[in-house]
């Protein structure tokens, strides 16, 4: 955990064996969400091929777009599409953008362990982050004030809640963005009367995910369909990927590397 946290927070890790040798180095920036994925993917991919010069930074999806499109990485992470202002931008620099879908997720709206409420509707989620829903007795809880926490405005995971649950309108004035899933469920942690949300991966026993339209956030929902906040997540290169960039995603599309999605809590596409 202390390791994740010092990457998220700007610095990078690279993975770079002992024998490697001078050659293609490839450098994956972008969404804190597909971080844990790239960073086990890289992990296993490099016991297979000594010598690759692989780094993973975090830095959210809209920073991992943005270095693709000045040219400085060589793969973006990335938690939402690509905007059509993204793809202009782009373009007009001579810049490709390639889209590759290497898992699912799913939005788990969460509380403290503490908190009795278990179920809310979609439309209750909404109306809660729109602060038309300010205290927990409006939904079944013990009275008192909404926190409502939720991640940076330039996070794929916001665009992706924006567009999901909030269809397109501004969040309430009042809530706490933080930087990463790690922090949004830290705050929930430490705050009863907090509701916030992450990225499947990011469950975990001090937070509780709550049912969704009679749905629980699980893997096996969000595989089905039937969880309402699902969405993809994204790979994007200049072009189609050569070289150690196409092994690497090739990897991780793989049944081996989809294992990796599996086993850091994300939605394997097979």
């Amino acid at each position: 955990m202390k390791k994740f946290m010092l990457l998220l927070a700007g610095l990078a890790l690279a993975i770079t064996p002992v024998l490697a040798q001078a050659g293609d180095r490839v450098i994956i920036a972008g969404s804190t969400t597909v971080f844990p994925i790239t960073l086990g993917a890289v992990e296993e991919f490099a016991k297979k091929h000594p010598g690759v010069d692989i780094s993973v930074r975090g830095g959210g999806s809209g920073g991992g777009i943005g270095q693709l499109i000045d040219g400085v990485i060589c793969i973006a992470q990335s938690s939402r599409p690509m905007r059509a202002t993204e793809i202009e931008r782009a373009k007009a620099r001579g810049v490709n953008p390639v889209q590759h879908v290497i898992a699912m997720d799913g939005l788990a709206i969460i509380v403290h362990p503490d908190n009795p409420v278990r179920e809310l509707t979609l439309e209750q989620v909404r109306d809660i982050y729109l602060a038309r829903i300010t205290d927990w007795k409006e939904v079944g809880g013990d009275p008192g004030r909404i926190v409502a926490v939720g991640r940076d405005v330039g996070s794929g995971t916001y665009k992706s809640f924006e567009d999901i649950v909030l269809d397109d309108e501004l969040v309430r004035p009042d809530a706490l963005h933080q930087a990463s899933n790690m922090a949004v469920a830290a705050t929930v942690a430490g705050a009863p009367a907090a509701i916030g949300y992450i990225g499947l991966g990011f469950l975990n026993p001090e937070i509780r995910g709550l049912v969704i339209d009679g749905v629980a956030p699980t893997v096996k929902n969000v595989a089905a369909g039937d969880y309402p906040i699902g969405r993809f997540l994204f790979m994007y290169t200049d072009g189609e990927p050569e070289g150690v960039a196409k092994d690497f995603i090739d990897f991780l599309l793989s049944a081996e590397g989809q294992l990796v999605v599996a086993k850091t809590g994300f939605v394997p596409l097979k």
